[in-house]
């Protein structure tokens, strides 16, 4: 059996490694969305230089690459942000970001004309991969989701018989 003060130091040392990891997510999280707030500064002054200029071909594919940027950012965010509600992380916003990093990899590099067949093929084989992994993911939360319900329902009728004898009142 361990001993009291073995013990306390291991709860103190878990307090610390907990205390830790939120400061680095908050400060994570902080960057992010000041990141976040110069990309949407940097997608406005973007968006007027496309007023300013007769092509819109060039300045189209930044601010297509900047809107995409943006979206990878906000599902990062989301994910440490739930992080803190939850103390964990959830695979899918970051399965999600993943997803969108390499369809804009796809979409700026065969708009500028610089992929070949060989990097097409392997994108589209990690596409693949983490579009299952994403699907899988999703099976299994709402298979634990049933489960979790299932098994509320079971708690309830069996060990808390109702009484149908005097109905309540409701407050």
């Amino acid at each position: 059996m361990a001993r009291p003060d073995v013990l306390l130091m291991s709860t103190r040392i878990k307090k610390l490694f907990n205390k830790t990891i939120d400061l680095v997510f908050a400060v994570i999280l902080l960057f992010i969305t000041l990141t976040m707030i110069i990309g949407v500064v940097r997608l406005f002054y973007r968006l007027s230089e496309l007023f300013q200029e007769g092509g819109i071909t060039g300045n189209y594919l930044y601010i297509f690459s900047d809107v995409l940027t943006l979206f990878i950012l906000i599902e990062l965010s989301r994910s440490l942000f739930e992080y803190f509600t939850s103390h964990r992380l959830r695979l899918t916003p970051i399965i999600d970001a993943g997803i969108v990093f390499v369809l804009r990899h796809i979409m700026i590099e065969l708009f500028n004309h610089k992929l070949d067949t060989g990097s097409i093929y392997a994108l589209s084989v990690l596409l693949l991969a983490l579009g299952a992994i994403r699907v899988s993911t999703s099976i299994d939360f709402q298979r634990e989701k049933r489960h979790a319900h299932d098994s509320d329902c079971d708690e309830s009728t069996s060990q808390y018989p109702v009484d149908k004898s005097e109905p309540k009142p409701h407050l």
